[in-house]
């Protein structure tokens, strides 16, 4: 695939000052930052785009050859596009200095717990009350038998001898930028800087344990299919100081082949005999509350509509209940023998130009 132009990727003019090129950068930068943009597979890549013009445009002598001779005049001069790229990490702190200049770090906290994604189904009759619901899950929890040291009780804890207690340990790479130095957890102890000398027998030394824990979660009213409920400090236990992640319980609501639902109001449908349809009489109609008898005005007409007030659904955080709407569906007998025929007929004669089609319809 052709490379794009640079100056098209940041954005800017070809007569764009260094300033302008660098807040365009940064901009873009920005944009696509994964804390961001998680949800675009693609956004990696766009920002290796644009770093890869920003490394170009930055460039007094390679912009200048870059505008002479395009792509190729660069790749002749011996330019590898691309070559070094790794993480956004690293390419963040080649370029500015070190960290995430937009959101001071990537992701969760150093050493936090992980979240945890559960699911719990209600029916929709649930969604008129605030529910109760038992989960069990698997988590990380820290180990009771050291407290999460990791040592067994009374033995001592060393200095990690790799990080010398620092808990990092940097790798120096060579990048498109230069050198790179990247920080990342020392393997030996973890991050933690410290090591047991006698690993706890409960857990080996990890000071966290996996075990099955019970939660029961409040569903409120109201909620609707898809939505999520939020226990903070409920997931998976963190390293050494780190905060326990979240529990996120996502809560399905059934459907149900009776209603439609429109936020707080349901609509169904309801059958009526013609007859009744023309003299007017009443229905039963199914409610998330057993069925309930509705009015049928005289002349109702197929499609026309009645009203339920306040046998919808409550809004998620209280106030009244939304109304149900019944759309009337004319039923039409076709099985009629000679006697209900002949009278049908009558009834056709006697209404003449009224039982053709409405001009309204």
């Amino acid at each position: 695939m052709a490379a794009r132009d640079y100056y098209q990727v940041l954005g800017v003019d070809r007569s764009a000052s260094d300033g302008e090129i660098k807040k365009a950068f940064r901009k873009v930068a920005r944009e696509l930052h994964p804390d961001v943009n998680a949800h675009d597979p693609g956004a990696e890549e766009k920002f290796k785009e644009a770093a890869e013009a920003y490394e170009v445009l930055s460039d007094p002598d390679r912009r200048q050859t870059y505008d002479r001779f395009g792509h190729e005049g660069l790749r002749s001069g011996g330019f590898e596009p691309g070559a070094g790229f790794g993480s956004f990490q690293d390419i963040f702190g080649a370029i500015f200095g070190g960290g995430d200049p937009f959101f001071g770090g990537f992701g969760r906290d150093s050493g936090a717990g992980a979240d945890i994604g559960e699911v719990v189904e209600i029916s929709l009759e649930d969604v008129l009350e605030d529910q109760k619901r038992e989960i069990s899950f698997e988590a990380v929890s820290t180990c009771e038998r050291c407290r999460g040291n990791g040592a067994e009780p009374g033995t001592p804890i060393e200095t990690c001898p790799k990080c010398g207690g620092s808990g990092q340990l940097q790798e120096v790479t060579r990048s498109i930028f230069g050198q790179v130095v990247r920080a990342m957890p020392c393997d030996r102890c973890g991050g933690e800087g410290r090591i047991p000398e006698t690993p706890c027998e409960r857990c080996g030394g990890a000071g966290r344990i996996s075990e099955m824990r019970t939660w029961e979660v409040d569903i409120p009213a109201g909620i609707e299919d898809g939505q999520r409920v939020r226990i903070a400090g409920a997931g998976h236990a963190g390293a050494a100081a780190g905060r326990q992640g979240d529990l996120y319980v996502e809560v399905r609501v059934e459907p149900d082949d009776r209603f439609t639902r429109q936020g707080t109001e349901l609509i169904t449908r309801a059958e009526v005999p013609v007859t009744t349809a023309i003299v007017g009489g009443e229905v039963f109609v199914p409610t998330l509350e057993g069925e309930i008898a509705l009015d049928v005005p005289a002349g109702t007409q197929q499609g026309d509509t009645g009203r339920l007030s306040g046998r919808g659904l409550p809004p998620l955080h209280g106030g009244r209940r939304g109304d149900q709407h019944v759309v009337f569906e004319l039923v039409v007998p076709t099985d009629l023998d000679q006697g209900q025929r002949e009278a049908a007929e009558r009834l056709a004669e006697t209404l003449g130009e009224r039982s053709r089609p409405s001009s309204r319809r």
